[in-house]
């Protein structure tokens, strides 16, 4: 073999080796200290696009269940003033029933009629209640329960003031003004419209209950797929950042050696 001066072979073997060990040694340093497999988009273009769609469909579970989470309360509330209202017509069918007893004078029937106009005052009132300025007797909703909006949940329309549905008959703002004017028969149809809007809200709480539980399970799927994409292995990350160490200090050391080989060349001119 010739010896040289000017080109030194080994030398520049050794230094390209080092460069390409320190930049390995550097990826896995930054891998290890961001978590991510992903630090820069070079390092898996196509897995990054993928893991931001993950990402951010992850991020709209959440969001809708979140919003299922305010349905519920919409109907929790909601329930809480029909469960009243049933309340207000337990009592006034049990005035209408003692208002019938003929022992009765008519002192009594006003101190019934009397109660029975504030109760009337009451269930208007309930049929106005209101959740964050939406009114709970309003129009029918839609929630949306996927993260694709692919999927919705109807909120059937309940008209708590309606005179054939609801309890319109026995408000203030009705005809019968007293208990006498009032038929048993009304009241109960009232007490059977009641029951029935709890009945279609207990339904639709426990369909949302569902859906949310579907949100949650695929939010956990979506985050653990987004996970093998970009989460780094720290086990087998560590093992490589060792590995790139000692390639890194043996190309330093390598390229001392080689550096030093062309001072042979001395030896033969001195």
């Amino acid at each position: 073999m010739s010896v040289v001066i000017n080109t030194n072979y080994a030398a520049t073997v050794a230094s390209n080796n080092l460069a390409s060990s320190n930049t390995s040694l550097q990826r896995s340093l930054n891998r290890l200290s961001s978590g991510s497999k992903i630090v820069n988009p070079s390092d898996d273009a196509g897995g990054l696009a993928v893991s931001m769609k993950f990402s951010a469909a992850a991020k709209r579970s959440g969001a809708a269940s979140a919003n299922i989470g305010n349905a519920v309360s919409f109907l929790q509330t909601q329930d809480g003033v029909l469960k009243v209202a049933g309340k207000v017509l337990d009592r006034m069918s049990e005035l209408k029933t003692l208002y019938s007893d003929p022992t009765k004078n008519s002192d009594d029937l006003a101190n019934y009629d009397a109660e029975f106009t504030q109760l009337q005052s009451e269930l208007t009132s309930l049929t106005g209640e209101q959740f964050n300025g939406k009114d709970l007797f309003g129009a029918s909703q839609s929630v949306q329960v996927s993260e694709d909006g692919g999927q919705t949940v109807a909120l059937a329309s309940k008209d708590l003031a309606s005179t054939t549905s609801g309890v319109g008959v026995l408000t203030s703002t009705a005809s019968s003004a007293n208990l006498g004017a009032v038929s048993l028969s009304e009241i109960t149809d009232a007490i059977q419209n009641v029951a029935t809007m709890r009945a279609t809200n207990g339904a639709e709480q426990s369909r949302l209950g569902f859906a949310s539980e579907v949100l949650t399970v695929n939010k956990a799927n979506l985050e653990a797929a987004n996970s093998r994409i970009t989460d780094v292995d720290v086990a087998e990350e560590s093992t490589q950042l060792a590995r790139w160490n000692i390639l890194v200090q043996s190309g330093t050391a390598m390229l001392a050696q080689a550096n030093q080989s062309s001072q042979v060349a001395l030896r033969l001119i001195q």
